[in-house]
């Protein structure tokens, strides 16, 4: 299948050092967009169709998120910028419901654990279906691709 990622990357330049728990989201959500995931560009003049498998790079540069998106052989395809503010409500829920989940598994019983893990996996949608609608037009992504994104651009966030 060529509507895919093949790789990503994460400029880390003025990111803060990860936490633990924050660099292990990171990993699970690497290697599972890289098992799985759909991603295509739309069609558009100047740009021929069937150009995947996409290597993905994520920034964050002045305040936007950066997309910049290479064919597998690193013909760099195109690149967009979206605004943070959409997603600034959702990081910080989620990152709160975060730091309680990895409280709540160090002490907590597991009925409690998975209340608390309900609420993130609720929070995580949310935020996959915020990304979705800031790619329309741009790129297409399916839900559990969003949701791993997602959890990359609260990593770089939390940097």
């Amino acid at each position: 299948m060529t509507s895919r990622i093949c790789r990503i990357d994460i400029d880390e330049r003025g990111l803060a050092r990860a936490t633990p728990e924050i660099e292990q989201e990171r990993q699970v959500a690497i290697f599972d967009l890289l098992e799985e995931n759909s991603f295509a560009l739309p069609l558009r003049e100047g740009r021929p169709q069937g150009m995947g498998p996409y290597q993905l790079g994520l920034a964050i540069r002045e305040g936007r998120l950066v997309f910049t998106i290479s064919a597998e052989d690193a013909t760099l395809l195109g690149e967009f910028h979206l605004s943070l503010g959409p997603f600034r409500q959702v990081v910080k829920d989620y990152y709160q419901i975060c730091e309680s989940y990895f409280e709540a598994v160090k002490r907590l019983a597991p009925s409690q654990i998975e209340a608390i893990d309900m609420a993130r996996r609720g929070i995580h949608n949310e935020g996959a279906r915020v990304l979705q609608e800031r790619l329309e037009g741009k790129a297409v992504v399916d839900t559990d691709t969003a949701r791993r994104l997602f959890t990359l651009i609260c990593v770089l966030h939390w940097g």
